[in-house]
């Protein structure tokens, strides 16, 4: 790779990735003209292209897909986690083809276009990966313009600017405005989703839904009754929530209310659960624990179940007094490894996180239950004087497919 290119674009080229460390990448920009500042990372799926662009986890995250032919399939209204696309652009190898899939209905480069998120192809992304595994993950500002005219040198200033995502609080940004009821289970073929999803204010930061015909209002359960029948009441804390997990809450058999980051311990109380989940979302867990972590630890004293996933797990790390460090490159993809240690059995998992636990801080009360098998770094952790587990990995995403369901038939067992 280049250090330096001149500020001139190459014949043919419509987008370009400015490094803070100088250098510049051309490629072919689609989706939406424009710039973006973030962290570059990459990812290693060979599918789920919409769930990536749409996981609030990505908020202020630049993707690199190793995989080269990306968008292929086309895009559609069911395969989101979020009401909008949280990711900034995405870097790919090849250039989107004309979408061939019976679910397409439309195009990558449209759908990308009608969010206002910017794609750049023709990269090599192999060494681009390289770069971050050998170099770390950069701050960077990829850009679009169709008449391939660029202030390189102002791209630069601004991705040098970027102070970067460690001290950054995204989960304020991403998290739901208002506490609402979830109603609906995971997706079936030949019928869709089995039950509506919420509509916009939900989960995701309140935008426009996806497709409006799909949805349908969803009333909030009610405070006062703290069940439904024999179903148990689960309220769960949004710090940047995937769709698919409050799907699968639903499966194993739970009532859902979700609340914004920046609930208070009364409000969750309110709503008169039967046990905690805390959400994935984006960001430095030390910087959104300023607030989270006073409330779990409240959570904690009820003796009520508590689950957690990535940046759940990450906060309640914190909460007991542990510590959370920026990783080197992260983790992203669909085909991580982790071994879980009771039984020695091997997980396939997707993760998606830049920021780890630290184990050697982990408190006595707090028992190791999953490592990866990429690096050995912490995946799962359970109290064992409170009935708190979590994992930094993503069970809803269904990678291995079906290796991790267990946990939420776990929880929702739990809740009695």
């Amino acid at each position: 790779m280049a250090d330096a290119t001149p500020t001139r674009a190459p014949e043919g080229a419509t987008g370009v990735l400015v490094l803070a460390s100088g250098d510049v990448i051309w490629g072919r920009g689609f989706g939406a003209e424009g710039e973006a500042v973030g962290e570059v990372c990459f990812h290693t799926a060979i599918t789920g292209y919409q769930e990536i662009m749409t996981d609030p986890s990505f908020e202020g995250q630049i993707i690199t897909f190793t995989f080269p032919h990306i968008g292929n399939v086309g895009a559609n209204h069911e395969d989101v986690e979020a009401n909008h696309a949280h990711a900034l652009g995405c870097i790919v190898r090849e250039d989107v083809t004309a979408p061939s899939n019976f679910r397409a209905a439309e195009g990558f480069d449209s759908w990308l276009k009608a969010r206002g998120k910017i794609g750049l192809a023709g990269v090599d992304t192999r060494a681009l990966t390289r770069r971050i595994r050998e170099g770390g993950a950069p701050n960077g500002v990829i850009a679009y313009r169709a008449d391939g005219r660029f202030d390189v040198e102002a791209l630069l200033a601004k991705a040098r600017a970027w102070p970067g995502l460690e001290g950054m609080d995204l989960a304020k940004e991403v998290s739901c405005e208002a506490h609402h009821g979830w109603e609906g289970g995971v997706w079936e073929l030949g019928s869709g989703y089995t039950s509506p999803l919420p509509l916009a204010g939900g989960a995701g930061g309140g935008q426009a839904p996806e497709s409006r015909a799909d949805l349908k209002a969803v009333p909030t359960p009610s405070p006062s009754r703290k069940r439904e029948g024999n179903v148990p009441h689960v309220v769960a804390i949004d710090y940047g929530s995937k769709h698919n997990i409050f799907r699968n809450l639903v499966k194993a058999g739970a009532r859902v209310t979700v609340l914004p980051a920046t609930a208070t311990f009364d409000d969750v109380m309110a709503q008169s659960p039967d046990g905690f989940f805390l959400s994935n979302g984006p960001g430095d867990p030390a910087a959104t624990a300023e607030y989270a972590v006073p409330v779990i630890q409240k959570m904690l004293e009820t003796d009520k179940p508590l689950f957690g996933i990535c940046l759940g797990h990450q906060l309640l790390a914190l909460a007991i007094g542990a510590k959370t460090t920026k990783m080197f490159q992260g983790h992203r993809g669909a085909n991580h490894p982790v071994k879980r240690l009771e039984d020695g059995r091997v997980e396939i998992t997707s993760m998606n996180h830049g920021f780890a636990v630290e184990r050697e801080t982990l408190p006595e009360n707090a028992r190791e239950t999953h490592v990866s098998l990429f690096d050995g770094s912490n995946c799962g952790l359970e109290l064992t004087d409170h009935p708190a587990f979590s994992v930094q990995y993503h069970p809803e995403a269904s990678p291995g497919p079906q290796d991790s369901c267990y946990l939420f038939e776990k929880f929702v067992g739990m809740l009695g």
